[in-house]
């Protein structure tokens, strides 16, 4: 299938070896049956305006030829593109994948098949390949080009301003102005000239895969993006025009959008002759359906169009690709059309699998490196890059690498290159890296304030976006003296984030260019203490540091977001910073004694040749004493808690500002976790202490002020912890509370969580993934869409008072299935291992238990969220609603940005699950400090501050930085130490692996290497119920 064997491939052309290519169809498919025969030829134009020819079996399907394109390009993601040609009528129309392609084009040697992109996701976030994201910028330029996406000339100049950076590269007048009197992005450009060069001025450093998606961004906000025109009349003939996009069926007058009806609310969807029709679901507040009637041109006109309406609705609303019809046996009745090829989910979950060969590519127009043509030896021209592994859910990032002594790169040619291209060269071409990118949310800035994030960090706080993915976040940095590298990941959807992505492709992750020398490295290890009371001290250090940081999001960032806006009242802003402005006023004092007793331990002082200043318990002593002072402050934290959360609940400008201010990137975890901060301080401190006892004999000097620290901090965490229990499950219930639509009343008192986690539910149309929420008297179920709020949809709750479980898996043949029977309801559910199901029955189980210890069935909590009692005949449309957001009450967040890279996303995309223990023992288990990373392929160790929390580790150039350039959820990782075949030959080093996403982190000493190996085995691997909830403390609130 494809091309004949005289005509070199893409890849061969390349110097790549040959391969199969991407076939759309799923394992164990075969493709439609073609009979060997006489060869057609069919002229495809591409995205670069370049023309190819292919030679089809004369029989074959639309299949056959646009699997042969995708093979040729080397394209993965090729599901979203189609193949469209004028007809016999001259109306362009798309190609069936499944109808011989010589019954659709009568007259294959008078027509050029257009190969363009077909579906446009809601967010370019969620292609993975920097090759889709390039074509994807090729359609964008194209659409310009031909006035198909209309914007305002602002919008319009930075968008041709990418490109012109993807193609020149950085701004220099004279070689701008010579580029737009060639090339004509637009008509009338040269009244645009002069803003285009001005924002061009400002992409410095910028690489192509970099403006590729700058230019998506941007794109992506506009009202016509991907938008296709079709002329129509409503019932009063009035003229409009309809289209369709991914969210459902769209109406202009002109190019003004002035209808939506998402799928959501779409029921049915037909034509009748000229007329085409849109049966809407029964409205909330009415009894009777609605069918809206638009008449078109013609009955091909209305047939072409309801044909991409079905194919959209399949492509982003379905699973998987929908089953054909069987065939009547006397009369047929309506069109057989339906939507043939792998849905947008099948497309992210084999990409995030990893089921497919990396190839090079070269972009046509550009005359400069793609950031996927770096390699760590540019003067071998067949070298290949080293590949960047990138959990799909990872953060996302873009960084650039500073020259110097703490990162040094490993490009330095600053030449001009040709980068990968649709044009192959077996010389230029590079392999591409692996990146998956997170979900990046919907942002409202205008177009202009997405420019401003390539510009140096601004010391202000400043809003981001943070997803991530897994589906990890976007962030955006460029520091001076150094290429700025791109990569970025997600949320497939999960997502799907992130992805975010976020998700989440990280350069600090996945960026073979930056690397650290490790000599340097070895010398200053020699000249350091090597003790392990040296260790314990400096890991006081470098955890107050990060803790002085948190306390600033408060102090700092959030007090002057607050100041300049005013939606909080008096009393509410008094409560929150007179508590926590004395904290970090002392802490400041705190750090800066334990890095000057650091300073003379490690001999930057003569003093410390008298043996005095060898310790750190006396410093310990000190100020745990003087920190009883502030006791006072930490009792009001539970106050602060929950007047802030009242706050919110009962005004909307609140709500909406603290929504905001935790999508700024210093916010790199919910707002309200940071108000938990200094109570989870005190335990750090005394599981410190507790090590530094250990270590020391009873005749060391240093062991008796240790010991007496040990007592007076254990002393205040013993009367505050019972306040942080109930603060944590409070906290807990709210975070949860802004993932989930259709539950407005999770926080009621009394109620405690318990397990979250991903399960597939049984149904009449087989096992779905479903997201489960258990808590001490109920079990939501939930699902999340592939909408831009990230959110999670209730569809059926069940009351733990009376319930039974048993295992069922011989009666379903399910592996690891269990069925839940309520007092109303029954739902069969299975774990994607025997290790997940036996912590769900656990934990179920003891829910019960409590339950029925209650005085009886917990009233109906759900108002708001009906039962998911729908029958397993319902359509998929009626089934997968999940971004219905005009339902019931809805605070903004709804519509909105929202985090992709909460664990709940990371625990959907990974199919795991956790509990309130292990949030309890992740709060135990937080980190600080530098290491070096190396992943796969590289050959150089590279130095970065790490920040291990929340069962995430956040990555930092350095302990200065106010916000985490990239970050890696852990759930799911394995922990291990590196094998002898890997080579890496190294002390103190660990590997983190995901599937096919490998990373090698290397500590300073035995005791941090210890200590990293402790703390993140607590994220990888949950914790068995050795602390039962209910032998907690009542979260009465």
């Amino acid at each position: 299938m494809g091309e004949t064997e005289q005509r070199p491939t893409a890849g061969s052309r390349l110097g790549a070896q040959e391969n199969a290519g991407i076939s759309t169809l799923e394992h164990g498919q075969k493709p439609p049956m073609t009979t060997p025969g006489k060869l057609v030829s069919i002229k495809i134009q591409m995205l670069d305006d370049t023309q190819e020819t292919f030679d089809i079996p004369q029989r074959a399907p639309g299949k056959v030829l646009h699997d042969a394109v995708c093979n040729h390009l080397n394209l993965v993601e090729g599901d979203y593109f189609g193949l469209e040609f004028p007809d016999h009528k001259k109306m362009m129309v798309w190609l069936d994948l499944l109808k011989p392609v010589m019954k659709q084009i009568r007259r294959p040697k008078h027509v050029v098949v257009k190969f363009v992109v077909k579906f446009f996701p809601p967010d370019h976030a969620q292609l993975q390949e920097e090759l889709t994201r390039y074509l994807f910028a090729l359609q964008v330029k194209q659409d310009l080009a031909q006035g198909r996406l209309t914007c305002n000339d602002t919008s319009t100049a930075l968008l041709i301003s990418h490109i012109v950076q993807s193609e020149i590269g950085d701004f220099d007048e004279t070689i701008d102005r010579e580029h737009l009197a060639k090339n004509k992005y637009i008509p009338h450009q040269e009244a645009l000239e002069d803003k285009i060069m001005e924002f061009h001025r400002n992409h410095m450093g910028q690489t192509p895969a970099e403006s590729d998606f700058q230019l998506l961004e941007i794109a992506r906000r506009l009202e016509m993006y991907g938008i296709r025109l079709h002329p129509a009349k409503d019932r009063e003939g009035t003229k409009i025009n309809l289209a369709v996009a991914n969210t459902g069926i769209l109406v202009f007058q002109g190019h003004t959008k002035i209808n939506a009806f998402n799928w959501a609310k779409v029921r049915k969807l037909s034509f009748k002759r000229k007329r085409f029709l849109i049966k809407l679901r029964p409205d909330v507040n009415s009894s009777f359906q609605d069918t809206l009637e638009f008449l078109m041109a013609s009955r091909d006109f209305c047939k072409s169009f309801w044909k991409i309406c079905v194919e959209h609705h399949a492509f982003f609303r379905l699973f998987e690709e929908p089953k054909p019809k069987p065939k009547p046996v006397l009369f047929s009745r309506g069109s057989s059309f339906r939507f043939s090829g792998r849905t947008q989910k099948q497309v992210l979950d084999y990409v995030k699998e990893g089921g497919h060969k990396k190839v090079q590519f070269e972009r046509k127009h550009s005359k400069i490196h793609s950031i996927r043509s770096l390699t760590a030896q540019p003067s071998e021209q067949h070298t290949e890059t080293a590949r960047a592994y990138a959990d799909s859910n990872d953060a996302a990032a873009v960084q650039s690498c500073r020259q110097g002594k703490e990162l040094k790169s490993s490009t330095e040619d600053t030449g001009q290159h040709k980068s990968p291209s649709l044009k192959k060269s077996p010389k230029e071409g590079r392999k591409v890296d692996g990146a998956v990118v997170s979900a990046v949310e919907e942002e409202e800035e205008p177009a202009k304030d997405r420019m401003q994030q390539n510009r140096p960090q601004s010391q202000q706080p400043s809003t981001g976006s943070l997803t991530g993915s897994p589906h990890l976040s976007e962030l955006s940095i460029n520091s001076q003296g150094g290429p700025s590298v791109a990569n970025m990941t997600l949320s497939p959807n999960l997502s799907p984030d992130a992805k975010q992505s976020s998700p989440l492709v990280s350069p600090l992750l996945n960026d073979p260019s930056c690397i650290r020398a490790d000599d340097e490295e070895e010398v200053k290890r020699k000249r350091f203490p090597t003790e392990k009371a040296y260790f314990i001290a400096k890991e006081v250090a470098t955890t107050e540091r990060t803790y002085l940081k948190d306390l600033e999001v408060i102090t700092s960032w959030f007090q002057s977001a607050v100041s300049k806006e005013d939606c909080m009242p008096e009393t509410l802003k008094n409560l929150i910073f007179s508590n926590f402005e004395p904290l970090h006023k002392f802490h400041t004092g705190f750090l800066k004694e334990i890095e000057q007793r650091l300073a003379l331990w490690e001999g930057r002082s003569n003093a410390h040749i008298k043996g005095d200043y060898q310790r750190i318990g006396d410093v310990m002593l000190k100020n745990i004493q003087s920190m009883k002072q502030l006791t006072i402050h930490l009792r009001k934290h539970n106050e602060i808690l929950m007047e802030l959360e009242n706050g919110i609940r009962s005004s909307r400008k609140l709500e909406t500002f603290c929504r905001d201010f935790e999508l700024q990137k210093v916010c790199y975890l919910p707002l309200n976790t940071f108000l938990l901060r200094p109570l989870h301080r005190l335990m750090h401190y005394k599981q410190i202490m507790e090590r530094l006892c250990k270590h020391y004999p009873p005749s060391h000097m240093d062991f008796r002020d240790s010991r007496a620290a040990l007592a007076e901090i254990s002393e205040m965490v013993a009367q505050l912890h019972g306040n942080m229990i109930k603060m944590e499950n409070f906290q807990k219930l709210h975070e949860l509370k802004k993932d989930l639509i259709g539950m407005d009343n999770l926080v009621i008192p009394g109620r405690e969580f318990i397990r979250l986690g991903s399960l597939s539910k049984l149904s009449g149309k087989g096992l779905q993934q479903r997201m489960f929420f258990l808590f001490n008297d109920i079990l939501l179920y939930t699902s999340r869409g592939l909408t831009a709020s990230n959110q999670f949809k209730v569809h059926g709750h069940l009351p733990l008072y009376g319930m039974t479980m048993e295992e069922s898996e011989e009666e379903w043949g399910v592996p690891h299935c269990l069925t839940l029977r309520g007092q109303h309801q029954s739902i069969v559910v299975a774990a994607s291992s025997r290790a997940e199901m036996d912590k769900w029955t656990e934990d179920i189980q003891m829910a019960i238990d409590l339950a029925e210890k209650s005085s009886g069935p917990a009233p109906e909590l759900l108002a708001s969220s009906p039962p998911d009692n729908k029958s397993p005949d319902e359509t998929t449309v009626d089934q997968e609603s999940e971004d219905d957001l005009s339902a019931s009450r809805t605070s903004l967040e709804r519509q909105s940005p929202h985090r992709g890279n909460t664990t709940v996303h990371v625990c959907w995309h990974r199919n795991t699950s956790v509990s309130m223990i292990d949030f309890s023992i992740a709060v135990e288990n937080q980190l600080s400090g530098n290491l070096l990373r190396k992943f796969k392929n590289s050959n150089g160790w590279q130095k970065l501050w790490v920040v291990f929390t929340n069962f995430c580790m956040f990555f930092y150039k350095s302990h200065q930085d106010n916000h985490p350039l990239a970050s890696l959820p852990l759930l799911g990782y394995s922990l291990t130490l590196p094998s002898e075949s890997e080579n890496i030959h190294k002390d103190y080093v660990f590997k983190l692996h995901f599937k096919s996403h490998v990373y090698y982190f290397r500590a300073e000493s035995e005791y941090t290497f210890e200590r990293w190996m402790e703390v993140i085995r607590s994220a990888t691997s949950s914790a068995s119920r050795a602390r039962a909830l209910s032998h907690k403390e009542p979260h009465a609130y």
